[in-house]
């Protein structure tokens, strides 16, 4: 009987809602975990099971040799030195589409919050202005509709959008990294024609060497002053610190971010009340669909590797 760890389960369980009696029928999870206890805890373990913990050489390098399997639960595996992995001899396998729905949803609500700017709005109401009530909205709003939305991106969340987006009668602009031919409203383009013609950005790649930071110094400068940038995939994608620079100088209008680059982010962070910012605590994943869905993907990801059928394999 395979013997499955789980090493940080309150990251997905965080409301007691979730069973991991479903992966096995010996299963050990612990709440959280750090690196200097992933060996002691994966002693004699066969699977192990992470949420977007770092898992280092240096980590795998000591993990115990009974453990030949590596379960990210979730998308994302930026978190996991795979070369490490590989020269163990250990598999990487991950959750590619559980959440495809719900990060697409978030993403249209930001897309949606910002055109209408209801962050400013919900702020006035909260320190008693009403003047939008009094006053015939004081607040400037604009329709999506006839607007282009920029996708960097275009995978399973990414599409998703786009079909949301084109149901919006917006027009679509999208990079990828391989080239498409051009459909209906959509036009496959370059990334700088993606920066420099969208009205809204929306973020859907993976997070690799070469896309972080992808938004930055440079390439905002190609944005129009009236864009928006929205980013649902890993926070590394933009420079922050060149993004509120960007707000804060009128060279971009706002931004949408459910995901940040440290999070959550440190108290007293800009990104937490500047009213051109829709800031969320990554809840694009977090629905309780969409974590009993991972679960169930996890589960069967574990059962084909036991056996001998591996899926959603990374290495």
């Amino acid at each position: 009987m395979a013997k499955i760890v789980v090493l940080n389960g309150q990251r997905v369980n965080y409301d007691g809602l979730m069973d991991y009696g479903i992966l096995g029928d010996n299963v050990t999870v612990y709440d959280d975990s750090t690196p200097q206890q992933y060996a002691e805890r994966l002693e004699g373990a066969d699977i192990a099971v992470t949420k977007e913990i770092p898992v280092t050489a240096a980590d795998i390098a000591a993990f115990p040799e009974s453990v030949k399997l590596i379960c990210e639960a979730g998308t994302g595996y930026n978190n996991i030195d795979l070369e490490a992995a590989k020269a163990k001899g250990i598999t990487v396998c991950n959750i590619p589409a559980y959440s495809t729905q719900r990060v697409a949803q978030t993403a249209i609500m930001l897309l949606l919050g910002l055109s209408s700017r209801m962050q400013v709005q919900q702020a006035m109401l909260t320190r008693g202005d009403t003047s939008n009530f009094t006053k015939c909205l004081s607040v400037s709003h604009n329709e999506v509709n006839g607007k282009t939305l920029g996708i960097i991106g275009a995978g399973s969340i990414g599409r998703k959008v786009i079909d949301v987006a084109l149901a919006l009668d917006m027009e679509v602009l999208a990079y990828t990294r391989t080239p498409r031919e051009d459909e209906p409203h959509i036009h496959y383009c370059s990334l700088e024609e993606v920066l420099s013609k969208a009205d809204y950005i929306s973020l859907h790649c993976p997070l690799t060497p070469q896309t972080r930071h992808i938004i930055n110094e440079e390439t905002l400068k190609l944005v129009k002053p009236t864009a928006c940038i929205i980013n649902t995939a890993r926070g590394a994608l933009i420079d922050e610190a060149a993004l509120l620079k960007a707000l804060d100088e009128g060279r971009l209008a706002g931004a949408g971010l459910d995901v940040q680059e440290v999070e959550p982010p440190a108290e007293g962070s800009p990104l937490y009340t500047n009213d051109k910012i829709i800031l969320t605590p990554h809840m694009g994943w977090k629905g309780l669909e969409t974590r009993q869905r991972l679960l169930e993907i996890l589960a069967g990801n574990i059962k084909a590797y036991l056996e001998g059928s591996p899926r959603n394999v990374i290495v």
